[in-house]
């Protein structure tokens, strides 16, 4: 099998990674990958955005599978341009990706088909939602409605912090397009956890629970990133409560999606909150999470490449899924100054060191060659993801790796999977 992985971040790495293991697959291009990327697949210069491109080369490259990393490409309707021509991909089509590209089109979703979710309201006009806010009070969630990086979500502790949400999304158009309207939610409270499960828009196959790390600062504090770690499993999720987020989330999520004529494929990922009362859906996303795929694809002990194909086949009721009875943690090492302005090009060292091991892997994200050496090109430059039996040795091993990487001004979370820790005396 020639496959094409679209995308060129940890999770790309991640998917790379899994896939040179695979028997199946022959051989693995990556557009536009990166520097870490380039040791398990042949990187090619194509934008993520120049779908016909894309498309071409997969044609040219006679590629069997095509699977789509990041969300703008799938909403922007990459998946339809390969099935027009005949091409197989892995990922939702435009319609279907809606379900995270427009935040407004999952919580109807949601209401339509009794998925527990926050209460909510949209707007359109600030000064509606401005008005709105003052009427109800704090705490509340402002979010962005369409992509914004995962940072177009603002938790907001009192009536300021809203207003000022509110302006940057929709006034100053910090996110561009994807604030023309926004969402008010009620806080939830509790703990976050994702699960994500592959599907063919009739079947279901789950993955092992994680809990990614958003806050740039230790102890949740500080702007939300793209993702700042992950461990999985997650043991506030019960194999009880997996069963229920199967039954009462996501199957009905996939059943409504083709019910209101949006057949759905792929990954879908439901991010939740957690409280005594059980789980709610915070978000839906439509692909891999990241860093979440770096610590939930290594604890899969199958095979990737047969699970997508019948995914893409409509045959998943077909496959079955070993899971790694261990746990993965990653610590994302990003560039100083993210998930705001920061200078490129800083050499990594350290890279060589950690190569060879067998419990530990170091995905890259935001990296490029630069005269032979490894230099940084992204805000999360590296995801430093390790696996054992138990989680406190997984701990120790990780971060005792990112001690032995530095590049001038990176930063890291010191707490990743410390709020598991609680879970497992």
């Amino acid at each position: 099998m020639r496959v094409l992985l679209i995308g060129g971040g940890g999770r790309e790495h991640t998917l790379a990674w899994k896939l040179s293991q695979s028997p199946q697959v022959e051989k693995i291009y990556c557009a536009p990958g990166n520097a870490g990327i380039e040791e398990q697949a042949q990187c090619v210069p194509l934008s993520v955005d120049d779908r016909q491109a894309l498309a071409e080369f997969a044609e040219k490259e006679k590629i069997d599978l095509t699977v789509v990393g990041p969300e703008d490409p799938l909403a922007a309707g990459v998946v339809d341009v390969f099935q027009k021509r005949g091409l197989k991909i892995f990922g939702p089509n435009k319609k279907a990706a809606q379900l995270e590209g427009s935040k407004v089109f999952a919580k109807e979703l949601m209401y339509r088909h009794n998925i527990p979710t926050a209460e909510y309201k949209t707007f359109d006009n600030p000064q509606e939602a401005e008005e709105y806010i003052k009427k109800i009070g704090s705490p509340l969630v402002v979010k962005a409605e369409g992509l914004a990086a995962g940072k177009g979500v603002m938790v907001c502790h009192d009536e300021d912090e809203a207003l000022m949400a509110v302006k940057r999304i929709m006034i100053d158009k910090d996110f561009g397009d994807a604030g023309k309207r926004v969402i008010v939610e009620e806080c939830l409270q509790g703990e976050e956890a994702s699960i994500l499960a592959f599907t063919d828009g009739e079947n279901i196959l789950s993955m092992v629970s994680s809990q990614d790390h958003k806050p740039v600062f230790d102890g949740d504090r500080g702007p939300n990133t793209g993702g700042m770690g992950a461990y999985a499993p997650a043991p506030l999720v019960t194999p009880e409560m997996a069963k229920f987020v199967e039954d009462k989330i996501l199957k009905p999520a996939v059943k409504g999606m083709k019910e209101d004529g949006y057949s759905y494929s792929g990954v879908i990922y439901a991010g939740l909150m957690i409280d005594e009362k059980g789980p709610k859906v915070l978000e839906f996303n439509c692909r891999f999470g990241d860093p979440e795929a770096q610590v939930v694809i290594p604890l899969l002990k199958s095979d990737l490449a047969p699970i997508l194909q019948a995914v893409v086949d409509g045959r998943l009721n077909e496959i079955k899924a070993l899971w790694h009875e261990k746990y993965a943690v990653c610590v994302v090492m990003a560039s100083g100054g993210y998930p705001g302005s920061y200078e490129k090009g800083m050499v990594i060292n350290g890279l060589n060191e950690l190569k060879g091991r067998d419990d530990l892997f170091v995905f890259h994200a935001g990296t490029a060659l630069k005269d032979g050496q490894v230099v940084t090109s992204g805000g999360r430059v590296l995801g430093v993801t390790g696996w054992a039996s138990s989680l406190p040795e997984t701990l120790d091993n990780v971060y005792e790796a990112v001690d032995k990487i530095s590049f001038n001004g990176a930063h890291f979370r010191k707490d990743i999977g410390k709020k598991a820790l609680k879970y497992l005396k």
